[in-house]
């Protein structure tokens, strides 16, 4: 039995190692579920945010790496159980010179400039908060917006703050700052993305899911890339 999985660069979740072959935790976690049911080969496909959706629709490949599972894109995809749930929050320079906190203190500033990737439920996020289309640059990938920070092209990339942690942790002039969670505020979560119809798939990887997710070897194996008890309880039993 061949899966293909096709994922972004993203650390810590997923990205090419210097061996030129997939990594990260979401990976591994793929790895640890396909193989517990009985999956042979592991195909990983490197692709663009914006062609993880269509590619897993249009059958190029069978399954996508956890993204943010919200309502618009489950009209196109079918998600697994969540396997995650993460907070925003900022990569910004180190002291953090225009003091951006959140997404109101960003759209408060007009000479603030936000870095985004398309697609991604940042982009929301900021423009419900007033952000203006002005104050958003667009990149195609992480690295390309990380590239820009240092650059100061942008005074800010906005994205989980799990993630945006291990780039901070990269690059000694960046810092990352995390976004306040209020009282009656939910963080999303993040599952696997099928094409609609492929139910089997489905199921059998939900079916491993549950009883993998919360395990001490699965909490073992995220916790080396960052991915804390905060991150895992709120989705275990959902």
């Amino acid at each position: 039995m061949k899966v293909r999985i096709a994922y972004i660069e993203e650390p810590p979740f997923y990205w090419t190692g210097k061996d030129r072959a997939a990594t990260g935790a979401d990976i591994e976690l793929a790895e640890v579920v396909l193989r517990a049911m009985g999956v042979s080969t592991i195909e990983h496909h490197l692709t663009s945010f914006e062609e993880l959706l269509p590619g897993v629709q249009e059958g190029r490949w069978d399954m996508n790496v956890p993204i943010f599972a919200t309502a618009e894109r489950a009209k196109h995809v079918a998600f697994s159980v969540p396997v995650w749930s993460l907070g925003d929050g900022f990569v910004v320079h180190q002291g953090n010179p225009k003091a951006l906190t959140s997404y109101e203190a960003v759209a408060a500033r007009s000479d603030a400039r936000l870095g985004i990737i398309p697609g991604q439920i940042q982009l929301g996020s900021a423009k419900s908060a007033g952000v203006s289309d002005g104050q958003i640059v667009m990149f195609k990938d992480q690295p390309e917006a990380v590239a820009a920070l240092l650059a100061g092209k942008v005074d800010a990339f906005a994205a989980t703050a799990v993630g945006n942690r291990v780039i901070a942790d990269t690059h000694a002039e960046l810092e990352a700052v995390a976004h306040e969670i209020g009282e009656n505020s939910s963080t999303p979560v993040g599952a696997f993305s099928f094409r609609i119809g492929n139910d089997r798939l489905l199921h059998d990887v939900n079916r491993k899911l549950s009883e993998y997710l919360g395990s001490a070897d699965h909490r073992s194996r995220m916790a080396k890339y960052g991915i804390m008890k905060t991150e895992i309880d709120s989705v275990i039993g959902r």
